[in-house]
């Protein structure tokens, strides 16, 4: 059974979360709230909420969904006898709750129905990435424990997994882990429209004298275009397009952990 759930927000520490709350007014648009715990930033399909804390720091991450679909997971989880908590969310109700995954992240889940708003440069709030020590501990959580579901799968040359997709609706991924030395929170990804969007923001991003860091270019795993920057705490942010959407039924895929694999078109980042 697929989660039916969809990635609501992010919240993510700074030593300053003032400073990043107007970077993301400057840039997206995003307008900016003051509450007790930061700012948060919101847009057209995306909010984010800045909190005192270490650069490069995510607090929880959210899901969104159906009130339905929010008691069938609960009660799910509640028959594996795992432990809930409230949530920590000041934008969902007190229907949500709140779990830790192995590596301690928290994760929330909440009532939020998923939309489409329109906006002259979109990009709505779509997947995240983090690192890991322990890769098969963690995609046996979010897969058998919560119910995400695996898009593809990328193994070294000793077929030792790498990295996993995993989705929690129909498009390719909204979170992806990674194997590595030690943990971080790695990126958060904005989805737009076409080849175009990624030009005209692009484009729009130059304005600010805000330089490319990654891309364009096309990933392997969920054939999307993309392009990569820097937020004022070191923050990779994606803006992605052409996302692939995966039957509820796709077997997993298999890559190979390559350059080409992270990009189609050349230069790739590989995690160690």
């Amino acid at each position: 059974m697929a989660l039916n759930a969809h990635l609501s927000h992010l919240v993510l520490g700074s030593p300053d979360p003032l400073v990043m709350a107007k970077f993301y007014e400057k840039t997206m648009g995003n307008t900016i709230e003051e509450i007790d715990q930061g700012y948060i930033s919101t847009g057209p399909g995306r909010k984010l909420l800045f909190t005192s804390g270490k650069a490069k720091e995510l607090k929880y991450f959210a899901m969104g969904m159906t009130e339905e679909n929010l008691g069938l997971l609960r009660d799910a989880l509640l028959a594996k006898n795992v432990q809930l908590s409230s949530s920590p969310s000041p934008l969902f109700d007190d229907k949500a709750f709140a779990l830790q995954d192995p590596d301690g992240n928290w994760l929330t889940f909440g009532v939020e129905e998923k939309n489409s708003p329109q906006a002259e440069l979109p990009a709505r709030l779509q997947h995240f990435a983090f690192a890991t020590t322990n890769i098969e501990e963690m995609v046996d959580f979010y897969q058998n424990t919560i119910g995400y579901l695996i898009s593809d799968n990328v193994f070294d040359e000793n077929k030792k997994l790498k990295t996993a997709f995993l989705r929690s609706d129909n498009e390719h991924h909204s979170l992806a882990i990674f194997q590595a030395k030690e943990k971080w929170f790695d990126h958060h990804c904005y989805e737009s429209s076409n080849w175009n969007a990624i030009r005209d923001w692009a484009d729009h991003l130059s304005t600010f004298d805000i330089p490319l860091q990654w891309g364009p270019g096309r990933h392997g795993p969920g054939n999307n275009l993309f392009i990569f920057i820097h937020d004022p705490d070191g923050n990779w942010l994606e803006i992605s397009a052409e996302l692939q959407v995966v039957p509820v039924d796709a077997p997993a895929g298999e890559w190979v952990h390559e350059p080409k694999t992270l990009n189609y078109w050349g230069q790739a980042f590989l995690r160690s």
